[in-house]
């Protein structure tokens, strides 16, 4: 079955006069705003398949039937019209264009290069819809958003396979994307690490059994490198404000305005990876590379005291400063004082602040041996001194990493909150969610389109996608396009009031089945900013 432009025309002008009716008509006068706007998003979805299908029928009939020459000089003669099913954003629109066969040679059809379609049936606009819920929600809550908003129903497998086939692209999208312009960034150049765990199916064993022992379980954890690179202007503080700052201590009108004039980092990158530290930090170095220059005067690496992540920092940056993140450093003096004081004592928070207080003004060695001495104490119970001494053996092992006074003067981060936020808010909000369990491949995929979401490079990197899949399937330009603010209806024209009319009498033409489904009301978004990317630690950072 092939569509007649002129009939769909027709029949698109007739759903238009009856809009029109609908929101100013008699009806209308007792209608409430939710009312009608439920139903103008139903009928607008209807609307959209319709004029999307005439876009196909206008452009399948001015394509040409003419042989095609091939490119080693056989002619491929016209054969049929060959149908095609593009599922969109309005439903599963069915479409005809020409198609050129001859024995022997891969039959083709032309109008597919000159639309950019892909190999299957989803349109982009789907995809990257679907994709974008995916990232931040799990896969079967993006399906269910998608059918009760927009009457499209598509499978969690669908959705995983989408995602596997898009992230393709995303390592060489950030190969080629050019530095941050000198002039945006700030003086310190900043880099962290830290690790996840991703919950990972095992593979299925030859004789899977029906009930796990005690103990056993059905997946297992995979550590997730998580890495990030920014810039951030220097800014000094002193012990005593960062302390006051932490403990919400009481501050001096002046202490109060350097928070709150507390800089941010500028053109921060995050990329998590299942494939190791090694991997992570070797495509660290090559993000790092390119933003060094004379605009940077520091070079900073924070993470925590995993020795296997700072042994290698070390070797791969060796001109950063590495820090032991602050934060770190500091729960290891509260595990103390909970042993020591017990956690309701209100003397707790003192004793922390006291000794925080010291490690931040570079008298950490001081207390290595306060606790060292206590240890020895005959008083002291064998889960203190095992608290005391694994805190001290701590504190010792990184005290080459915890100058932190000449940190603070310098104006350089302390705390590595950007890199647990991500850890948090980027892997774990997102692969821990109960009962989940990924294959490798799968929980990569998915870390790497939503690292292109995190780094705002979502159309950016589809617009790459698009040109890199074209070139892959048609190995032809691609068609350019204008802008698409450009073509779009201008909303901010004042509208005339419509003269009062009749509907038009429905038409006798055969709708497509692409049509026969119910949509729901209103559009939902997923906005990643409703997400803290990291907590905020007033002066440390």
């Amino acid at each position: 079955m092939t569509f007649n432009s002129q009939s769909i025309i027709h029949d698109i002008r007739a759903e238009l006069e009856k809009l029109i009716d609908f929101v100013s008509g008699e009806q209308a006068q007792t209608a409430t705003a939710d009312h009608i706007e439920q139903s103008l998003f139903r009928q607008m979805l209807k609307l959209g398949a319709k004029l999307l299908l005439l876009f196909f029928v206008v452009r399948a009939q001015k394509c040409s039937r003419e042989s095609i020459q091939m490119e080693e000089g056989q002619e491929l003669p016209y054969h049929s019209e060959k149908k095609r099913i593009y599922f969109s954003i309005f439903g599963k629109i069915p479409f005809w264009r020409p198609y050129f066969y001859e024995t022997g040679v891969q039959g083709q059809s032309p109008l597919d290069a000159e639309l950019s379609l892909g190999s299957d049936r989803y349109s982009d606009f789907l995809r990257e819809m679907s994709e974008y819920l995916s990232v931040y929600v799990a896969y079967s809550k993006a399906a269910d958003i998608e059918e009760r908003f927009l009457g499209v129903k598509l499978s969690t497998r669908v959705l995983q396979k989408i995602i596997d086939e898009d992230a393709v692209d995303v390592n060489t999208f950030y190969a080629q994307k050019p530095p941050p312009l000198p002039d945006t960034e700030a003086e310190i150049l900043v880099i962290q690490a830290d690790g996840k765990g991703v919950p990972i199916v095992l593979e299925t064993p030859a004789d899977p059994k029906i009930r796990l022992s005690k103990g056993q379980k059905r997946g297992c954890k995979k550590e997730a490198i998580v890495t990030t690179v920014y810039t951030i202007a220097c800014a000094p503080r002193t012990p005593e404000q960062v302390v006051a700052s932490f403990f919400y201590q009481e501050q001096s009108p002046s202490a109060k305005k350097a928070v709150s004039k507390r800089t941010k980092p500028q053109n921060k990158h995050v990329w998590a990876t299942l494939e190791g530290k090694d991997t992570a930090l070797a495509r660290l170095a090559k993000q790092v590379a390119p933003r060094q220059g004379s605009h940077i005067l520091h070079k900073a690496a924070l993470c925590d005291g995993c020795e296997a992540l700072q042994s290698r920092i070390e070797i791969r940056f060796p001109d950063f400063n590495l820090i032991l993140d602050f934060i770190h450093a500091n729960e290891y003096l509260w595990k103390v004082a909970n042993s020591l004081l017990g956690e309701s004592n209100e003397q707790r928070t003192e004793w922390v602040a006291n000794r925080t207080l010291h490690m931040l003004s570079g008298k950490t060695k001081q207390i290595i041996a306060e606790f060292r001495n206590q240890a020895q104490d005959k008083q002291c119970t064998s889960a203190q001194r095992e608290k005391l001494t694994k805190t001290a053996n701590y504190f010792e092992r990184n005290l080459p990493y915890m100058d932190y006074s000449t940190y603070l003067l310098n104006g350089w981060p302390i705390a590595s909150g950007v890199i647990e936020g991500a850890c948090r808010h980027f892997v774990k909000d997102r692969f821990e969610l109960s009962g989940m369990r990924w294959s490798q491949e799968g929980a990569e995929n998915l870390l790497h389109l939503r690292a292109v979401a995190e780094n705002e490079d979502w159309d950016d990197y589809h617009h790459f996608r698009k040109r890199q899949r074209h070139a892959r399937l048609y190995a032809l330009p691609f068609p350019e396009q204008g802008s698409l603010d450009d073509q779009v209806l201008d909303l901010k024209m004042p509208l005339n009031t419509p003269q009062e009319s009749q509907a038009p009498a429905q038409t006798n033409i055969e709708p497509g089945t692409f049509l026969g489904y119910e949509t729901s009301p209103v559009a939902a978004t997923v906005n990643s900013d409703t997400y803290q990317g990291y907590y905020e630690l007033p002066l440390a950072v």
